[in-house]
């Protein structure tokens, strides 16, 4: 069994995957195994991981027939994954050398289920370190309990699947995998079950993730269809928290974190094409209304006027069945 089993998506990024690749081979060492999987990419990305395959220590190339996006892509790695620990890398983002030897170390020392770790967002040649949202450090404490303050950002809002690394009985426990078909917003009822049902997770101050943004493929930089999955992916975090024996406290929260989303591309309403942009109205006024209705009154009382105002409007708004139709 490999140590660790890093799980690595590609689509359409030749242009930062040489930066990606030669980080890998950076951090490589005999017992780790990196798991390549081509999206379907057409612009000649999956070239570069033929050769890699055969170039880096440990890497095994995995091929989509057909796009199915991040979700699908990493979900594919840990159905092929054997390692003892799992991690995830992004295609166009990339590392610090010997960074998951120092992870790793981590999480044996901790002995926790999964670890949460810092990094570093870069934005042309700015470079910014964004922490994870939870003051206690290197000590194992059940994730549960930092699902909380409702009004505070926490853990749960620090979502990024690479910024971790995940002990294998997460997968075995099927905790690990993605809601297939999500192209946005993926990661986000993956972390709350991750808090929910995970026994024990830590934070560390370890650095050596490096977030490339504004790249143009990205679907963060894109305002089509495709990012209303958000709607689909917080339908499904409150659902699923709704069941939840401890759902009166946790409702609140993710309530809100769903609130503060569909406010925050409501705000940005511009960068859609205008199709989507009164689909995103439709759909985000027809979430309102699906969400528990006593939940919804608390949250938007302790928001500030101008989102609770632009959300309460919103709620009020008539919903043809067919603007909301995905």
């Amino acid at each position: 069994m490999p140590k660790l089993s890093v799980i690595v998506p590609f689509y359409n990024v030749r242009q930062y995957a040489p930066d990606t690749l030669r980080s890998l081979r950076a951090n490589a060492r005999d017992d780790f195994e990196f798991i390549l999987v081509d999206d379907c990419s057409s612009d000649g990305t999956v070239d570069l991981l033929a050769r890699a395959e055969d170039e880096l220590p440990g890497a095994v190339l995995v091929r989509h027939e057909r796009n199915g996006g991040l979700a699908t892509a990493r979900n594919t790695g840990i159905d092929r994954a054997r390692g003892e620990y799992l991690t995830f890398l992004d295609g166009d983002d990339w590392l610090a050398p010997g960074y998951y030897e120092r992870l790793v170390a981590v999480i044996e020392e901790l002995g926790c289920d999964f670890v949460r770790t810092d990094h570093v967002q870069c934005t042309a040649r700015s470079r910014a370190v964004f922490r994870v949202p939870h003051g206690r450090r290197n000590v194992s404490l059940r994730p549960r309990d930092a699902i909380l303050p409702a009004h505070r950002s926490t853990s749960v809002d620090y979502a990024y699947a690479w910024a971790g690394v995940y002990h294998r009985r997460l997968a075995d426990r099927g905790l690990l995998h993605f809601t297939d078909g999500l192209r946005t917003a993926e990661d986000r009822p993956w972390i709350w079950r991750l808090h929910r049902e995970a026994e024990s997770f830590a934070v560390t101050g370890l650095l050596g993730v490096f977030y490339r943004r504004g790249v143009a493929s990205s679907l963060t930089q894109i305002g089509d269809v495709r990012q209303l999955d958000f709607i689909r992916a917080f339908d499904q975090v409150v659902a699923e928290t709704a069941a939840d024996a401890d759902a009166a406290r946790l409702l609140p929260k993710a309530v809100r974190t769903y609130c503060a989303i569909i406010s925050h591309h409501l705000g940005s309403i511009e960068r859609f094409e205008p199709a989507v942009a009164r689909k995103l109205k439709a759909m985000s006024a027809a979430a309102l209304r699906r969400m528990p209705q006593d939940a919804l009154d608390e949250v938007l009382s302790s928001m500030d006027a101008e989102r609770a105002t632009r959300l309460r409007r919103l709620r009020r708004r008539p919903v043809p069945a067919a603007e909301v139709a995905a």
